[in-house]
């Protein structure tokens, strides 16, 4: 079993995809020990030393920060706070993303700026490691404090308490720790809000979408393309020559992908009767690339946040300051996966015009794709699900970072909600994938009415892998499966490129 060593190096989201998917283990180098050692010796001495009351250290929490609160009271006062955060409601997050935020946080603490125990941060690795997942909600946070209520049900176990997913059972952490042997951590001054504060449920979700997003910007490219040969379009707005005047970076990548996957075609090269295709066509590169940039800054900023220390108050040993101040703050992080959410669902809004373009009896193509339409509804309601879908996405795309709540009294006056741009975002990366699913239904069955004409070997061999799982249709049939089996093919096909 292969290792990553959680040390200075950074991260980006290609590494975490292969430490996630190839079940790599996690340990700790010798500086990232040396620096966690360092500050949590560092924070006991200035407790010792210092008079003045510290954030989250010796006061209470939010607008309780101006109660002190005894020595001997310390370790109960940080228990006290993952114990009364963990007010998560609503739908459990998915154990892929409970794993990234475990990952996370580890990485998060590993710089030394928060003061936790060493022993804190492995149990969290041994957590990792044994595949033990917290049980954690979806509901509960603002995306300001930190992630509180995530992240309270993701260390609730550390401290015996809580439940855990472990093969494929939820589990009683205390009772499982009891079977492995393992002892509750006692907390000590600080941890609990190191432990909280923080933006990894945020960031586990940004991670484990935009590893989607980018396979399904690939597939939109190939389902994209499959349609634009059913349809009998036209190469020419995929040329170079157009994009070079217009220089955006994704645009020219989609059409450079386009005329790779359409080389050797017999379909796309042929004379066509009709001059110009409808925008769902003609302006796929500037709307494929423009979701292919997007996804490009989301991932530059996701970059920058899970190589970041995000709790507070931050210690900083060398320069002998504690600084209560705001890095946990999901705005930076927030509003892109607002914009996220956006471009993901264009993407399913173009495909759903282009579903529609290909039912539509045009280009000698029979209405509904069927040979007896009227006796056969055919292929009449996939599009309606897909416009029903497309519908739902852009009711998720309101953007959750333009709404704040104030909280804590007024001392949390202003708040990310990124907790809800992140949810959200799954809903639309998943409602986007099953339309291009539904496009791919359609597409390679209109694509059989094209024959004996062929399309290129890449486009041939992908519908050839696709009609292994999903038949031709002669007449009216049960369709939700075949819908199904085309969210497994893109979503299996997704998994076996991850792990080659």
């Amino acid at each position: 079993m292969t290792q990553h060593t959680i040390d200075s190096r950074p991260l980006d989201i290609d590494c975490v995809k292969g430490i996630i998917l190839s079940g790599t283990k996690l340990t700790l180098s010798k500086d990232s020990i040396d620096r966690i050692v360092r500050c949590r010796e560092y924070l006991d001495s200035k407790m010792k030393d210092s008079g003045h009351p510290v954030y989250g250290v010796t006061t209470g929490f939010g607008s309780l920060c101006d109660i002190t609160i005894p020595e001997e009271d310390l370790s109960q006062l940080q228990h006290n706070l993952v114990m009364s955060h963990a007010c998560g409601t609503g739908p459990k997050v998915r154990k892929e993303i409970v794993k990234l935020m475990l990952f996370l946080k580890v990485q998060s603490l590993s710089y030394g700026y928060s003061g936790v125990q060493l022993a804190t941060v492995q149990r969290l690795i041994d957590m990792y490691n044994n595949d033990i997942c917290p049980v954690v909600y979806e509901q509960g946070s603002l995306g300001a404090s930190g992630d509180l209520a995530p992240l309270a049900h993701l260390s609730l176990p550390l401290i015996g308490m809580g439940e855990v997913e472990y093969k494929g059972q939820i589990r009683q952490a205390s009772e499982l720790w009891e079977e492995l042997g393992w002892k509750p951590i006692r907390l000590q001054s600080k941890e609990g809000l190191a432990l909280l504060n923080g933006t990894q449920f945020m960031s586990a979700i940004a991670v484990w979408s935009l590893i989607r997003c980018k396979e399904l910007s690939a597939w939109a490219d190939r389902i994209g393309a499959i349609s634009l040969e059913a349809y009998d379009g036209r190469i020419e707005p995929f040329l170079p020559q157009v994009h070079a005047i217009r220089a955006h970076k994704g645009q020219a990548e989609t059409a450079a992908a386009f005329r790779k996957m359409l080389e050797g075609s017999s379909l796309v090269s042929r004379e066509k009767v009709h001059v110009q295709d409808p925008y769902s066509f003609r302006c796929i590169p500037q709307v494929h690339g423009a979701v292919k940039d997007t996804i490009r800054y989301v991932e530059s900023v996701i970059n920058t946040e899970i190589n970041s220390a995000t709790d507070n108050p931050t210690v900083f040993p060398d320069e002998d300051l504690i600084i209560s101040a705001g890095n946990f703050h999901g705005e930076p992080i927030a509003i892109p996966m607002d914009c996220l959410a956006i471009a993901m669902s264009e993407l399913a809004n173009i495909s759903e015009r282009r579903i529609y373009r290909l039912i539509s009896g045009q280009r000698g193509l029979p209405k509904f794709l069927v040979a007896k339409p009227g006796l056969n509804s055919g292929f009449m309601i996939p599009q309606y699900t897909a416009a029903s879908i497309v519908s739902q996405n852009k009711m998720l795309c309101h953007p959750a970072s333009a709404d704040s709540i104030p909280s804590s009294q007024g001392q949390e006056d202003h708040v990310s909600m990124g907790a809800n741009a992140a949810t959200k975002l799954i809903r639309v990366v998943e409602n986007t994938e099953r339309v291009l699913a539904i496009e791919l239904f359609n597409a390679a069955q209109a694509l059989e009415f094209r024959r004996p004409a062929r399309s290129s070997w890449c486009i041939e061999k992908i519908v050839a892998a696709y009609r292994k799982k999903v038949l031709f249709i002669e007449d009216d049939t049960y369709m939700h499966p075949y819908i199904d089996a085309s969210i497994d093919f893109i979503r299996q096909e997704w998994k076996d490129n991850q792990s080659a």
